[in-house]
């Protein structure tokens, strides 16, 4: 364990120095900070002064050095837009991106789970196969069509008059098929709950929830098709190994074979590639976010693009590069512990 602990720390310490150097490299590709710090009224002669004051006239090599030893100490500068640091502001706006993750996932796994595994299991049967293909369907989907689709069906409303209203079924299928809306779909409202910190909550009244669902079946979107598959395919190759074929040999029913022997073996494939999913999620709330125009790191960072708030820029690249290396580590230790035939250090048992 302690072995395991010190190489994924070691990887973990290389690759948050590629993210650094990289983040690093392209402020100068953002533009001149000083020009969204000074005015158009002050002087080259004080433009240089500030420039050699910030170090801006300092080598590549010197800079690079300044800006590694502020951030091992918390600091990646502050935010030109808001004055202030630039870690601070994302903290402000990580809670909305984290409970939008936190949302769309819970909705992959109580969703994913059950149907991939239907689907695995009877294979044939005509449920299974309008999953599959609603799956591929959604799979070709960009998330902000998605996004728009269910603002038109749940906000705004849709009429439907296809068939004619002076039958009685007529107007009943027109019914059935319109949708009223009214569901937000503008930011997380004002019924939030307080729990720590600058950390306001949606999930715990009603109000922050209804603003909460949209967003969150969106974001669902993108990866609850690639789960359904994945469970499928994983289960249907574990269904046809041969310690299940001895377990239903020995009489075992099939609820025990399928859920506590093969469901346990399809999740680890699953696992890895949830938990780098889940990093990917955060970088996709940047469409999500636009959309609905929630308030978290996804929007703040295309605002930072368009005010050229290079800090700002650069500290969010540097966090969500944090936030997949934490959570690469989290996978590996959770593979670890669920499957005792793997060892942490790689090496089967």
């Amino acid at each position: 364990m302690l072995a395991f602990l010190v190489q994924r720390v070691s990887q973990a310490l290389l690759v948050m120095f590629v993210i650094s150097v990289i983040a690093f490299a392209i402020q100068d590709g953002l533009g001149d900070p000083l020009q969204e710090m000074v005015g158009m009224s002050v002087s080259e002669e004080e433009r240089e002064a500030i420039r050699e004051e910030l170090g801006l006239n300092d080598s590549m090599v010197v800079q690079y050095l300044r800006f590694a030893g502020n951030a091992l100490q918390g600091d990646l500068g502050n935010s030109y837009f808001f004055s202030k640091p630039t870690l601070e502001v994302i903290a402000e706006h990580l809670p909305a991106t984290l409970e939008l993750v936190i949302g769309a996932s819970l909705i992959i796994i109580f969703l994913s789970v059950p149907i991939g595994v239907y689907a695995a299991i009877r294979p044939q049967a005509w449920l299974s196969k309008f999953f599959m293909g609603v799956s591929t369907v959604g799979i070709s989907i960009p998330v902000f069509l998605t996004a728009i689709v269910l603002i038109q069906l749940f906000s705004i409303g849709v009429t439907v008059t296809l068939f004619p209203a002076d039958t009685g079924w007529g107007q009943w299928l027109n019914d059935a098929l319109s949708t009223d809306g009214g569901m937000p779909s503008y930011g997380r409202g004002d019924d939030l709950t307080h729990l720590f910190g600058t950390w306001e909550s949606n999930f715990f009244t009603a109000g922050g929830l209804s603003h909460l669902i949209l967003p969150s079946v969106s974001l669902a979107s993108i990866m609850l098709p690639l789960f359904i598959r994945l469970i499928r395919a994983e289960m249907m190759e574990v269904l046809q190994s041969d310690y299940i074929r001895y377990a239903r040999a020995k009489g075992l029913s099939a609820g025990r074979v399928n859920f506590l022997h093969a469901l346990k073996n399809t999740m680890l494939p699953v696992i890895t590639v949830g938990g780098v999913q889940i990093g990917i999620m955060v970088a996709y709330t940047i469409l999500t976010e636009t959309v609905f125009q929630w308030p978290g790191v996804g929007l703040m960072f295309l605002e930072a693009i368009t005010r050229s708030d290079i800090p700002l820029i650069v500290a969010y690249l540097m966090v969500v590069g944090l936030i997949f290396v934490v959570t690469n580590t989290i996978v590996d230790l959770i593979y670890g512990l669920v499957n005792p035939t793997v060892k942490l250090t790689g090496k089967k048992a």
